[in-house]
């Protein structure tokens, strides 16, 4: 019994279609090169991103009396990172941390923080580990059922003492 109905006349077809694919694969591969520059690319700051945009996503309102606010977004290989910070009364500090609804209360930081970096730096702000006293809370709005932030995986707050009863707040979201 033979295998191809006619003797070897498909088999010029096969080698083409076979030659054809190999090639497009080929095209479609990435050089080292490529990979190398799209290495390069990440993580960068996105153009025009700024305070609005992260209290957006983190569904976090700024106060009305907040001074110095600012905000960033960090493009990174698999997300954003996006960082907010304003100064405000130590009361609304505490409302805005028990709203993300954390892991636990605020309370002083013994270690160092997980998603801050130095993000706060590109803000011009001294980073949250590198001041004396600082509390911290986290929050993982999908383990916790807090549908207004599903789309958020973590949020980290830090509250550094200010002059009198004043607060800087730091907000890290992804």
């Amino acid at each position: 019994m033979r295998f191809w109905s006619k003797p070897m006349r498909s088999a010029p077809t096969a080698v083409v279609a076979v030659m054809t694919g190999s090639l497009l694969l080929a095209a479609c591969t990435p050089s080292s090169a490529d990979r190398t520059a799209r290495r390069d690319v990440h993580p960068y700051w996105e153009k025009g991103a700024g305070a609005a945009e992260a209290a957006a996503f983190m569904k976090v309102r700024i106060p009305e009396k907040a001074g110095e606010v600012k905000g960033a977004v960090r493009v990174q290989p698999q997300e954003k990172l996006y960082l907010l910070s304003f100064v405000t009364d130590e009361r609304t500090a505490e409302v805005i941390a028990e709203d993300l609804r954390p892991d636990s209360p605020l309370r002083i930081m013994t270690s160092g923080s997980s998603l801050s970096g130095d993000g706060f730096e590109h803000l011009g702000l001294t980073p949250p580990q590198e001041l004396k006293d600082v509390r911290e809370a986290s929050a993982c709005p999908p383990c916790t059922g807090d549908s207004r932030r599903g789309h958020v995986q973590g949020i980290e707050m830090h509250v550094g003492e200010e002059a009198g009863t004043r607060a800087r707040v730091y907000l890290t979201a992804y």
